[in-house]
C-alpha cells in the first residue's frame, strides 16, 4: 500500500505531465510569429539529435520538477513545529495532568506531537523513568525525522543520476562518430557532425537536469535541518518542564 507521500508525489507528477501536454496542445499553431516557431523547432531539432537518452534525461527533469514542487509544500516549520498543540501540551504537564497530554498527542498527529507521546507513553502510573522515556523519544525522532528527508535525498540522487545518464549518451554518440569515420571516411563531415552533436547534447541536457537538482537538494537539507534542529529543541522544553514540575511536587 502506497504512503500518502508517495500519493501526493504521484499526483504532482501527474498534473506536472499533464500540464506539459496541455501546454503543448495549445502551442499549435494558429498564428503565432515565424521566429518563435523557428526557435521550437530548433529546440526539437536538438531534443531529436539526442537520441534515446533524452528521453531519460526527460524523465528525470519531470521527476525532479516534481520533487522540488512537493519539498517546497512539506518542508515546512509549521507542519513539523505544531505550535499551538505543543504549547496545550506543556501547559497540561506543568500542572502534571499526564493523561490529558496524551489524549492531545493522539488527537493531533505531527512529527513534534508525535515524538513528545512516545516519551509521554514510557509514563505509567505516575512513575517516570527517564532512561526509558529518553529512549522512546530517542526512537520517534529518528523515525518521525527520517521519513521526509526520503524525498529530498531523491533529488541528491537525480543530480548524481543525470550527469552519468548524459555521459552514456556522449560515448554512444562518440562510438557512432567512429563507426561513421571506418565506413566513409572522413570525406562526408555531416555523418560526423549529427552523432558528435548528439553527444554534446546529452551531456549538455544531464548538467541542465543535475545542477538545478544539486541546488534545490542542498537548499532543502539545509532548510530541513533547520526544522529538525527546533523539533529536538521544542521535544527538549516539554519535558524539561515535566521534570521541572515533578520536582515541584515531591518539594
Amino acid at each position: 500500500m502506497k504512503s500518502p507521500k508517495f500519493k501526493y508525489l504521484s499526483l504532482i507528477i501527474t498534473l506536472f505531465l499533464g500540464s506539459m501536454t496541455y501546454v503543448v496542445a495549445q502551442d499549435a499553431p494558429e498564428a503565432e510569429p515565424i521566429a518563435e516557431e523557428n526557435a521550437e523547432t530548433e529546440i526539437i531539432d536538438l531534443l531529436k539529435k539526442g537520441g534515446n537518452t533524452m528521453y531519460v534525461l526527460g524523465f528525470l527533469s519531470v521527476v525532479g520538477t516534481a520533487l522540488v514542487i512537493y519539498n517546497l509544500i512539506a518542508i515546512r516549520s509549521a507542519p513539523f513545529l505544531a505550535t499551538k498543540q505543543v504549547e496545550e501540551i506543556g501547559t497540561m504537564v506543568e500542572s502534571l495532568d499526564i493523561e490529558g497530554a496524551k489524549a492531545l498527542c493522539e488527537e493531533n498527529s505531527s512529527p513534534v506531537v508525535n515524538i513528545i507521546g512516545a516519551g509521554l507513553e514510557r509514563i505509567q502510573d505516575g512513575e517516570i523513568d527517564q532512561a526509558s522515556m529518553e529512549k522512546a523519544v530517542s526512537d520517534a525522532s529518528v523515525e518521525e525525522l527520517s521519513g521526509a528527508f526520503v524525498f529530498i535525498n531523491y533529488l541528491s540522487v537525480i543530480g548524481a543520476i543525470a550527469p552519468m545518464v548524459g555521459l552514456l549518451g556522449t560515448v554512444s554518440g562518440m562510438i557512432k562518430a567512429f563507426r561513421a569515420i571506418s565506413t566513409v571516411g572522413m570525406g562526408d563531415p555531416a555523418v560526423l557532425a549529427d552523432n558528435i552533436s548528439e553527444a554534446l547534447i546529452t551531456t549538455a541536457s544531464g548538467l541542465i537536469v543535475a545542477i538545478p537538482a544539486l541546488v534545490a537538494y542542498y537548499y532543502f537539507k539545509n532548510r530541513y535541518g533547520k526544522i529538525t534542529s527546533s523539533v529536538n529543541r521544542v521535544v527538549g522544553d516539554v519535558f524539561f518542564k515535566l521534570n521541572l514540575a515533578v520536582r515541584r511536587a515531591h518539594a
